[in-house]
């Protein structure tokens, strides 16, 4: 259990275990109470109604500020690999970040309108925080490969690519059902018109939630590895060094070593000065 305390891991872990409990957890109140079907409500179906409104919108805020944190950090993790051995342009790691950040912001509108209260503005929200957060899952990706093998393994980046994949593959039916049901309700009889747009827009919409969460799961090796190498460069930057930065298409050996090794080689070399 430590290992998630080493470094900044803590931030993706905790973002993980707390979005998992936030799902459930509504979702538990809100059956309990009687107020959705158990089979296959909206998310938002399970925040809708009192007392799993307060709890889903309280969960759900602080989900989305554990969100911005996590992708904030992975920003600057990313920004310091590439500067210690460029791989990508840093406009792409910008890219990725704005429209997490903007995802981020989706979820707060989702956590404080209710789906039955404002839907025009719950629906927008919950549409930024889905589309902004696939396409963010499918640029990391991207840097992933094009900074492997020296920040992740190759298995990590097709992962991450499998995670983004199935994402997107459920992002694309879950907006095409949503749109096609004509009135928004939580309780569904299976004898509706529109009950099969509903089953099939909640499974993919249920999909791509917790694919964000195992996708931010795997960020955790990399913010145990990127804190320190931060570390260092702070501390060479203190006392007045330069660390090395090395230039597309070369390969030295130091760049070849683990990150963890390099931390601890450049803390050993800076502690001369």
């Amino acid at each position: 259990m430590l290992c998630f305390l080493r470094g900044m891991a803590f931030v993706p872990f905790l973002l993980v275990t707390w979005s998992s409990a936030a799902f459930i957890i509504s979702y538990v109140v809100a059956v309990l109470s009687g107020h959705v079907n158990p089979f296959l409500p909206y998310i938002s179906d399970t925040g809708t109604t009192p007392p799993e409104s307060g709890i889903f919108g309280f969960m759900i805020n602080f989900s989305a500020f554990l969100g911005a944190a996590t992708m904030y950090t992975r920003y600057k993790i990313v920004e310091k690999q590439n500067q210690t051995s460029y791989f990508s342009t840093p406009v792409f790691n910008l890219v990725s970040l704005v429209l997490g950040l903007v995802g981020c912001i989706g979820m707060g509108i989702v956590a404080n309108f209710q789906e039955l209260a404002v839907p025009v503005v719950h629906d927008g929200g919950a549409l930024l925080a889905f589309v902004c957060g696939v396409v963010y899952t499918l640029l990391q990706s991207i840097i992933s490969y094009k900074s492997c093998p020296q920040w992740n393994s190759l298995s990590t980046c097709h992962v991450r690519l499998a995670i983004s994949a199935i994402s997107c593959a459920a992002v694309v039916p879950m907006i095409a059902c949503a749109s096609l049901i004509s009135i928004t309700k939580l309780e569904w009889n299976p004898k509706e018109k529109d009950y099969i747009y509903h089953v099939v827009s909640a499974i993919c919409e249920w999909t791509v939630a917790f694919g964000f969460i195992f996708y931010f799961l795997t960020f955790i090796h990399d913010f145990q590895a990127g804190f320190p190498l931060m570390g260092v460069r702070w501390l060479l930057g203190a006392r007045g060094l330069q660390p090395v930065q090395w230039k597309e298409g070369t390969s030295p050996e130091f760049a070849q070593e683990p990150v963890m090794e390099q931390a601890q080689r450049i803390t050993m070399m800076a502690s001369i000065y």
